[in-house]
C-alpha cells in the first residue's frame, strides 16, 4: 500500500510525548488532560471487551510514557469510529476523532495495517474509490432511468442541487437500487438536480478515520476541483459519511458548500412530498440510526418524519435507538475489516442490530446509509427469525409509496 500520510516526527521527545502533543493540537484535543480514567469509553465501545488497548487504557499508556505498548497491539482496528465513546465521555474528550483516529494513523505509519484495509486504501488512492472500480463507470447505475439523471459535464448548465452519490451508491449492486429510488423521488418532486458522474471521487471520511489523513486530503481536494467547475446551490448526499465530511471536515481544508443529507432535504419538502405518498406500505418498520447521521451529527427526527408520512407504516423503536443506537460496524474502515474483525470477535455488530429488529417484531429494518443495506441483509441470513425481515432504504420506501 502506498500511504500518503505525513512521515512520523523526530526529535528528543519520547513516542508517548509526541503522540500526546499531537492530540492536543486537534480540536478539543487538550481535553485529554481531563480524562478521569473512569473507563466509560471502553465500557460503551461495542468491541471494547476484546481490545487489549481500549480507549481509556490508551490514555493510561500515554500518561505512563509507554504508548509503544499500544502500537504492539492491533486491537485499535476493532474500533469502527461509531462515536459511542465520544458521546458517553463525561469529560467531553474527542475520543473518536482524536484519540482513536490518531492511534490508527500511528499504526498506518508503522505499517501495521490489516491486508483487507490496505487494499481499500490502495484502491482509494489509485481509483478514487475503495472498491477499486473504474471512475468511468461511476454513473452507470443511472442508465435507463426515466427521466434521465443529468451529469453536470454534459448538462452544461447551473442546477439547484448537486447530488453527491458516493462510492457505494455508485458501485454496489444492492445500494444502486436505493440510488435509483432516490433519483425517482427527486424527479417526481421536480427537483433540478445533477450528478458529477466520473468526476466524483470518494468523500474520504472513512479513510481519514482509518488513519489516512493525507489520503483524505487528496480525495477532498480532487472533489473540490470538480465542485469548482460548476454552479449549484446545495449539495445533497445519501451517504452520512459523505455528509459528515462535507459538513465538518472539508471546511477545515477551505472547501465549504451548503450540504444536506437526503432525509433532511426531503423532510423540508414534506408538504410537497406527503400528497404524493398514495400507496400504502403495510408494515412494522424499525429505523436504524446511522452513527454519522445521528450520533455524530444530530439528525434523528427527519428520517422518522419521512417514515411516519408513508401510509400503512407503523414505526417502532429498537432497544438501542437515537444517541444510543448500535453501530452497523461499517464506519471508520469497518467496511473493509470484516475478515479481521470476525477472526477477533466471531460475531458482527450488524447481527446484534438485526436481532434487535427481530425482537421489536419489525417487518422492515429501514436505513439511510449505503453501508447498511448490504450489511444488514447479510446479517439477517445468520439470525434466527430474521428470514422475514426486509432491509430497505428510506428512499426505496418513499418510491414504493409514490408508485415509482
Amino acid at each position: 500500500m502506498a500511504a500518503v500520510s505525513a512521515p512520523p516526527s523526530t526529535g528528543s521527545q519520547s513516542v508517548s510525548e509526541e503522540f500526546y502533543s499531537s492530540l492536543q493540537e486537534l480540536p478539543d484535543g487538550e481535553r485529554i488532560r481531563a480524562c478521569l480514567q473512569c473507563g466509560t469509553c471502553s465500557g460503551v465501545c461495542p468491541f471494547g471487551y476484546l481490545m487489549l488497548a481500549p480507549p481509556h487504557r490508551i490514555i493510561g499508556h500515554i500518561r505512563a510514557d509507554r504508548f509503544e505498548k499500544v502500537l504492539d497491539s492491533d486491537s485499535a482496528w476493532m474500533c469502527v469510529s461509531c462515536y459511542a465513546c465520544t458521546e458517553a465521555c463525561p469529560a467531553d474528550i474527542p475520543v473518536t476523532a482524536g484519540l482513536m483516529t490518531r492511534t490508527k494513523e500511528e499504526l498506518v505509519l508503522a505499517g501495521k495495517v490489516p491486508a483487507e484495509l490496505q487494499d481499500a486504501l490502495a484502491n482509494s488512492q489509485r481509483y478514487g474509490n475503495p472498491l477499486g472500480e473504474s471512475p468511468r463507470k461511476r454513473a452507470d447505475w443511472a442508465e435507463g432511468l426515466e427521466p434521465p439523471v443529468p451529469v453536470l459535464k454534459t448538462a452544461k448548465r447551473p442546477v439547484d442541487v448537486l447530488w453527491f452519490v458516493g462510492d457505494y451508491g455508485s458501485y454496489h449492486n444492492r445500494v444502486q437500487q436505493a440510488s435509483r429510488a432516490l433519483a425517482k423521488v427527486l424527479s417526481a418532486l421536480g427537483i433540478d438536480f445533477a450528478i458529477l458522474g466520473p468526476e466524483e471521487g470518494s468523500d474520504g471520511d472513512s479513510q481519514r478515520l482509518a488513519g489516512e489523513p493525507g489520503l483524505f486530503e487528496m480525495l477532498a481536494e480532487n472533489n473540490a476541483k470538480a465542485f469548482g467547475k460548476y454552479e449549484f446551490d446545495l449539495i445533497v448526499t445519501a451517504d452520512p459519511h459523505a455528509y459528515n465530511a462535507l459538513a465538518n471536515e472539508y471546511p477545515r481544508l477551505g472547501i465549504q458548500y451548503p450540504v444536506q443529507h437526503y432525509v433532511q432535504f426531503l423532510a423540508d419538502r414534506l408538504d410537497d412530498l406527503g400528497p404524493m405518498l398514495t400507496n400504502e406500505v403495510p408494515s412494522v418498520v424499525a429505523y436504524h440510526d446511522a452513527c454519522y447521521l445521528g450520533r455524530a451529527n444530530g439528525v434523528f427526527d427527519e428520517p422518522r418524519a419521512l417514515l411516519d408520512a408513508i401510509p400503512g407504516v407503523k414505526r417502532v423503536e429498537m432497544t438501542h435507538s437515537g444517541k444510543n443506537s448500535l453501530c452497523c460496524g461499517g464506519g471508520g474502515g469497518g467496511m473493509w475489516l470484516d475478515g479481521f474483525q470476525w477472526e477477533k470477535a466471531g460475531v458482527r455488530m450488524s447481527e446484534w442490530r438485526v436481532r434487535e429488529a427481530v425482537n421489536a417484531q419489525a417487518d422492515i429494518l429501514a436505513v439511510a446509509c449505503p453501508y447498511e443495506t448490504p450489511r444488514f441483509e447479510d446479517a439477517a441470513k445468520m439470525i434466527e427469525g430474521a428470514s422475514r425481515l426486509a432491509v430497505r432504504d428510506i428512499a426505496e420506501l418513499l418510491a414504493q409509496s409514490m408508485g415509482e
